[in-house]
């Protein structure tokens, strides 16, 4: 899982933060393997930051069984009432969710 979020200027630590949640959260499910935090070193001024997200897990069925009933609802809440895909980050932060898959290394 690879997320692209886009932060506000000033929402920076609040993202940090939330990021850290979901990854305590994460450490706790069978699959995790773990997870690479990336902040962009471009941008200006006043307009925020992008950060980059890599979650791994050992495989798509152990992703699927965190991330369950979240594919299926507007609030993202998987079983245990979490919210994932992103959906944890408050407004006006942006998350991008994608799931890839490894074809050369």
């Amino acid at each position: 899982m690879i997320n692209v979020i886009e932060v506000p200027p000033g929402m920076e630590a609040e993202a940090e933060r939330v990021r850290e949640v979901y990854v305590a959260y994460f450490r706790q499910q069978k699959g995790f393997v773990g997870s690479t935090f990336y902040r962009s070193l471009e941008g200006s001024a006043g307009s925020g930051q992008r950060y980059i997200n890599i979650v791994v897990w050992d495989s798509e069925a152990s992703y699927s069984a965190v991330v369950n009933l979240g594919f299926g609802n507007a609030e993202g809440l998987n079983a245990d009432g979490m919210k994932v895909l992103g959906k944890g980050f408050p407004e006006p932060i942006q998350v991008s969710p994608g799931r890839f898959e490894i074809i050369a290394q």
